[in-house]
């Protein structure tokens, strides 16, 4: 059992490093091509990119333990029976997941900021000018807590694998675009009413630590008063046709 456990977690590694290194080239591929989309333009955190690798095969070998744990766990019968994979059960898992995940981050990630706490995530905000990758540049507490849902699901939903993997694989190219210090889908859809976000929410967080603390939506920011209170008008201007770079100088 102990063999087939490691050679699960060994799997879930070996695939996140693929899509860790494959997303990150291409990300800094089309970085280099678009040097007009960089959102802090006085700012390069490139000089840490091999710090920043260097911390996240660690904390990417945590989070794949913690997503092969519950993985080997359900397929051992030691969580709840997960719905039958199908149309609609697949959808479903993806959608419920992703939403209990953003809270869970969420306030994983405000906790990370409360003052006795805020050691195990300052390696992480050593990235001010965030790279794409920066994302899983963070020590081993740090990532536990917000990557601990990938543990936990599995032992309180009844959710198909398939649907927490792909969870996990959105989580990883996601988060690496909002690191990537550059912006590309600052629109309508990225700033209020909508619910969504663009890089450059989670540039702001970088550059000015107090503001926003969401993964994917900025729903919990919007309710508990966190988001940064510049950032719609930066997204409207932006969509005026202003470079990243100046529509967010002014803040």
């Amino acid at each position: 059992m102990l063999l087939e456990f490691l050679a699960t977690w060994g799997a879930v590694y070996i695939a996140m490093l693929a899509v860790y290194f494959a997303t990150g080239l291409a990300l800094t591929w089309w970085n280099a091509r678009h040097p007009e989309r960089r959102i802090q333009e006085n700012r390069r955190g490139e000089t840490r990119m091999a710090e920043e690798i260097r911390h996240s095969l660690s904390a990417l070998a945590l989070s794949s333990l913690l997503l092969g744990t519950g993985f080997f766990a359900q397929g051992r019968g030691w969580t709840p029976t997960p719905l039958e994979l199908s149309w609609w059960s697949f959808p479903l898992g993806f959608v419920v997941s992703l939403v209990i995940f953003d809270a869970w981050f969420y306030f994983g990630h405000r906790l990370l900021h409360w003052k006795p706490l805020y050691r195990f995530h300052a390696l992480h905000h050593k990235s001010v000018a965030p790279t794409v990758w920066s994302n899983d540049s963070s020590g081993l507490v740090d990532t536990l807590i917000e990557h601990g849902f990938y543990l936990v699901v599995w032992f309180v939903l009844p959710v198909p694998a398939l649907s927490v993997f792909a969870l996990r694989l959105f989580d990883q190219i996601s988060g690496m675009i909002g690191h990537s210090g550059f912006e590309y889908f600052a629109g309508a859809s990225s700033r209020a009413p909508s619910p969504m976000i663009c890089s450059t929410f989670h540039d702001l967080h970088h550059s000015q630590f107090r503001y926003n603390f969401g993964n994917i939506f900025s729903i919990w920011d919007r309710l508990l008063g966190t988001v940064h209170p510049g950032y719609d008008a930066m997204v409207r201007r932006m969509e005026s046709g202003e470079t990243p770079g100046k529509a967010t100088s002014r803040h």
